[in-house]
């Protein structure tokens, strides 16, 4: 016999009588959470690519600009930093 764990359980407080119930997930529920696990996961990935681009785009404009020239000064008060 395979032992199979049980499902999740979320809470419920009933703030009037103060009763609270432990209830157990179904397996929709369950599978909804993975997918929404999933989604937020990709849209972190996405996220952390952007900003990483974002940073390297950076660091390759001043770059650029001290090969013009620039010193750190007038590079900071260009771009706001």
């Amino acid at each position: 016999m395979e032992y199979q764990m049980p499902n999740p359980t979320r809470i419920e407080v009933n703030c009037t009588t103060g009763e609270v119930l432990e209830i157990e997930l179904t397996d929709a529920e369950v599978a909804e959470l993975a997918v929404q696990a999933e989604e937020a996961a990709v849209r972190k990935a996405e996220e952390d690519a952007a900003r990483e681009a974002q940073a390297s785009a950076k660091a390759s404009a001043q770059a650029k600009l001290v090969a013009l020239g620039l010193s750190s000064e007038e590079i900071a008060a260009i771009t706001n930093n």
